[in-house]
């Protein structure tokens, strides 16, 4: 029998704001030192009162435009009860029915992921369990953190999917400037709740939720298993329980945490110390005015206006910040280019950023105000290539150079002495001595055998130590051997 899944997510995210949400707190995802960033506020003490964080109500509502959310006229916050070590007021600030953001949609591939909500809410403390211990530590730094919660519609169908999902989302959230969204250092979690249901029953099956996923393999992997998991629980005659599941990346199985709580479970109500909140269509269109260049919308404007492949464009697009350093060095190319040049020295100018710079920059984790490269000097670098004033092999030593110290690169190459060698006598000076060296690969070329020529440009390209220009190497060579 044929099983379909049916998959919808819950994805929390930290909001990148200099305090925290209902108190001025500093929100320092890098502290290391545990309990230092807490006040009487955050840490729930009696007589304490809450004040909204403007700035964190103003960047939900950027993330549910850009998602193409409805901003209602009113909303609230709500408590949210429950008791757990990390939770110092025994309830969390939450949104329960009247959240920020809803009914938005996340265009995935060519599916529309349709989105139930987007609200606000304050982030937990964490727990350090020892290794060895009987006890657990708890680090209150995290709690009272601004955290947006995204819900999704059942919609998606493969863990593939909802991997997809959160990709795309996460690169939504950095371009607003909303999060960092690193899931590494647990500012973006994904939970997700699965069912299967054989082929043809409308009814869905029981769901089971897997919580804290920090990782998109993990988004992936965990679904994937899971979905296996439950068909076998069909096959085998017994019931999918509705529970709530872990994630344990190393055995690549889930492990059942707890029984699903329930909204009634929660006893939601009114906050009382928090008023209700009024927005105005004057207010909802500035921040919509606000509103950056979002992904899909660059994603397909450097398709159309500068030609480049899909998967040049999907790295340009999801790494942001190199997307804006190539649209940089695009504009100091020169004016007035005839579009056949440009569209060249822009395809010139990604490969060497997406291949080149980039395996420099993933190799040496350069932070951005260390990045020496500034975008007029690798345009430079860009035209002395399509000018063919220096070959691919100095460029690549100029670009280190330029990547370490700095620098123009007309300056490096003149004090590195790699000019290239257009002179033809020169050329075909070192060209007969390189012929003398190399008898076999001479007669090798003479039976037809076209590696061996290109051997021979190899040979000459190390002795002139890459300054030659290869077009001209490979003319004379082919004049020398007749």
């Amino acid at each position: 029998m044929k099983y379909i899944p049916t998959i919808g997510l819950e994805i929390h995210a930290e909001l990148k704001t200099k305090s925290k949400m209902f108190c001025s707190c500093l929100n320092d995802p890098l502290e290391k030192h545990p309990n230092v960033n807490i006040c009487p506020i955050c840490m729930g003490h009696p007589g304490t009162l809450p004040t909204a964080n403007g700035e964190a109500i103003n960047k939900v509502i950027k993330v549910g435009l850009a998602l193409g959310c409805a901003i209602p006229e009113k909303s609230k916050f709500d408590r949210k009860s429950y008791f757990y070590p990390d939770l110092p007021k025994g309830y969390q600030i939450s949104q329960y029915d009247m959240p920020f953001c809803a009914k938005g949609i996340l265009k995935v591939g060519e599916r529309d992921i349709h989105i139930t909500r987007v609200h606000l809410e304050e982030d937990t403390g964490r727990l350090i369990h020892p290794a060895g211990a009987d006890y657990s530590l708890v680090d209150f730094n995290r709690a009272g953190v601004p955290l947006m919660e995204l819900v999704t519609e059942p919609d998606i169908t493969s863990a593939k999917e909802a991997s997809a999902f959160a990709q795309e989302l996460q690169v939504i959230l950095r371009y607003l400037g909303a999060s960092d969204a690193d899931m590494e250092r647990g500012q973006m979690r994904v939970e997700a709740n699965i069912s299967v249901r054989p082929e043809g029953q409308k009814t869905l099956g029981t769901k089971v939720e897997v919580k804290n996923l920090n990782s998109f393999r993990s988004v992936h992997d965990a679904i994937e298993f899971e979905i296996k998991r439950q068909i076998e629980v069909l096959e085998s005659g017994t019931k999918v329980v509705q529970v709530t599941m872990g994630w344990n990346s190393t055995t690549g199985t889930t492990f059942v945490q707890r029984e699903k709580e329930s909204a009634h479970d929660y006893r939601y109500f009114p906050e009382p110390d928090l008023p209700p909140f009024h927005f105005t269509k004057e207010y909802i269109t500035s921040l919509k005015a606000k509103l950056p260049e979002l992904p899909q919308a660059r994603k397909q404007r450097f398709l159309t206006e500068y030609k480049l492949s899909p998967n040049e464009v999907e790295i340009l697009v999801q790494e942001k910040d190199l997307g804006e350093y190539f649209e940089k060095v695009l504009s100091e190319l020169g004016e007035n280019i005839p579009k056949d040049l440009l569209y060249r020295k822009i395809k010139l100018s990604a490969n060497y950023i997406l291949s080149d710079l980039l395996g420099l920059l993933q190799g040496a984790s350069v932070k951005e105000e260390d990045f020496l490269i500034t975008p007029e000097n690798f345009a430079e670098l860009v035209n002395l290539i399509d000018e063919n004033k220096i070959s691919s092999a100095i460029a690549k030593q100029v670009l280190k150079e330029m990547f370490a110290k700095g620098g123009d690169p007309s300056h490096i190459i003149e004090e590195r002495g790699l000019a290239q060698v257009t002179n033809e006598k020169e050329i075909e000076t070192i060209a007969k001595e390189v012929i003398a060296q190399n008898p076999k690969a001479v007669e090798d070329f003479k039976k037809g055998k076209s590696n061996a020529l290109q051997f021979l440009v190899g040979q000459l390209m190390s002795k002139t130590k890459g300054t030659a220009n290869p077009q001209i190497i490979q003319g004379v060579l082919t004049k020398l051997l007749g």
